[in-house]
């Protein structure tokens, strides 16, 4: 099991379904159809996961910049909103 240092210092289990809600709600707050937020919120999930497997240890940080970076080749704007803004609604 992948687990993931938190600001505080303390860890938890790596959790996708927490990438892909921030990131569907990154998109749909820029007005991105919802069955393309699906998609494009799939595609992050799986591109975080295959980069996550190769970690020992990651922060929530990392992951974080590792989802934007991914997020920008489909919707650079959500993936601004992704990065810079921990609550998005």
């Amino acid at each position: 099991m992948r687990h993931i240092v938190k600001r505080a210092g303390h860890t938890e289990p790596f959790d996708e379904k927490k990438v892909y809600a921030a990131v569907f709600s990154a998109c749909t707050a820029l007005r991105e159809p919802a069955a393309s937020a699906e998609l494009i919120a799939d595609k992050v999930v799986k591109e975080v996961n295959q980069w996550i497997e190769k970690k020992h240890e990651v922060t929530a940080n990392d992951i974080r910049n590792q989802a934007s970076k991914h997020l920008e080749n489909y919707n650079p704007d959500a993936a601004y909103l992704f990065k810079h803004h921990r609550i998005v609604s």
